[in-house]
């Protein structure tokens, strides 16, 4: 992971010309974060969402289940299939 976060630096800005300075930090704070857990073996992930009002942030995380079978449903559709399945494709990919 050490040579992979080196060669990612040695080519950041390249990095950042295909995506942008955002996606550039996150990779890099990815890469630095993986190497240091895998070095030491202790590191712990917390998913924390922060809303400005509490009943807009769900109490549990089941919805993420269901909304992966909806969008693994829409990924095997047939090309075309329906316009839901056209809006999704084309969020993912813009």
């Amino acid at each position: 992971l050490k040579a992979w976060r080196e060669a990612f630096m040695a080519n950041r800005e390249k990095a950042k010309a295909l995506y942008d300075e955002r996606f550039c930090r996150m990779w890099e704070f990815y890469l630095a974060a993986s190497e240091s857990a895998f070095r030491w073996q202790n590191m712990m992930v917390f998913h924390i969402q922060i809303a400005h009002k509490q009943e807009s942030v769900p109490l549990t995380r089941n919805y993420i289940e269901a909304e992966e079978k909806r969008l693994k449903r829409l990924d095997s559709a047939p090309k075309g299939a329906n316009s839901e399945v056209r809006a999704v494709k084309k969020s993912m990919n813009a």
